[in-house]
């Protein structure tokens, strides 16, 4: 791909397509929406508003790292808290697609659909990627970000046209962008991390004491991780519980699933071999977390099993 031909085509068809309009776009800090992010920016200019809407569903520090790493690139980030409506919606769901159909409604209809009238922009700016597309349309996984795919008319439905620059391109080809765009390391080499968030690494009901578990969880498992360079890795909490010792007393406890795998573009993925020192550290620092007694390691290939579990 011709990186610096896609950016100025999609530049000015953004350009061409807003007018003198305004446009907003939600940033997460994962490499797709960073990537809209800046050809917005570069495109648009101020009459880009871009928002990081905290849904509680984030790692550990991210909302003010992501605002704060922006706003050293000249790109002013409006923080949204939005945690008691995505907490609020979710509560009480266990359905996979459920919980995806909610975090979609309140992201859309919701939260955005709120700052969308608050600003007078017209257009949103998304970033759908091609595999996103496949995986919805095909019925595997719902991804939040799909909308027109499946017909839902986001004019009609939340009031604002979407525009999706990133469409025609997979993880590797917005890797590739995001370097030409300047973007730092910490956004280009990111590991993938869905718009769900840490919603997709928990089976079940998503609760604040859940959340706070995946959470803690998670920050074990990528200080660990962070050396092997694999595609992604992650935590997952089952719905399951098991039964363990915790100081001398029978504990009834969670799961936590560690996963480690190595792919291109996520169409297809393998299991990394990991050293059993590595293994063996990463279970007893996530077995010391409250509540939790057992660490298991998913050595699943895609397909049969999807990236992420939710």
């Amino acid at each position: 791909m011709d990186c610096q031909a896609f950016i100025e085509q999609q530049v000015a068809s953004l350009r061409q397509t807003v007018g003198d309009g305004l446009a907003i776009n939600a940033l997460s800090g994962g490499v797709d929406s960073s990537v809209v992010t800046a050809l917005g920016h570069r495109a648009l200019g101020d009459r880009l508003k871009t928002v990081f809407i905290d849904n509680a569903l984030m790692r550990e520090g991210e909302p003010e790292r992501v605002v704060q790493m922006f706003a050293e690139l000249d790109i002013p980030v409006r923080r949204v808290n939005a945690m008691q409506e995505f907490l609020g919606a979710l509560a009480g769901l266990t359905d996979p697609e459920e919980k995806r159909q909610a975090i979609t409604a309140t992201f859309y209809r919701e939260v955005f659909g709120r700052l969308v009238r608050e600003s007078g922009a017209k257009f949103l700016l998304h970033g759908t990627i091609l595999t996103d597309i496949e995986e919805t349309v095909a019925g595997i996984k719902r991804q939040h970000n799909i909308l027109a795919q499946i017909g839902v008319d986001p004019e009609q439905e939340y009031g604002y046209q979407v525009l999706e620059p990133l469409a025609t391109l997979r993880k590797d080809g917005v890797r590739e962008l995001a370097q030409q765009l300047g973007l730092p390391p910490e956004i280009t080499e990111r590991i993938p991390f869905p718009g769900p968030a840490l919603a997709t690494r928990i089976v079940g009901e998503v609760t604040p004491e859940r959340l706070a578990t995946v959470r803690t969880a998670t920050v074990i498992v990528e200080e660990e991780l962070a050396d092997t360079h694999a595609f992604q890795y992650m935590a997952v909490l089952l719905q399951d519980k098991a039964t363990g010792i915790r100081d001398g007393r029978r504990e009834f406890g969670d799961i936590i699933v560690v996963r480690c795998i190595d792919s291109v573009d996520a169409r297809e993925a393998t299991a990394v071999e990991l050293p059993w020192a590595k293994l063996s550290r990463i279970c007893r620092r996530i077995t010391a977390i409250p509540g939790v007694n057992r660490c298991l390691y998913d050595l699943t290939p895609k397909p049969p099993a999807t990236i992420e579990y939710v």
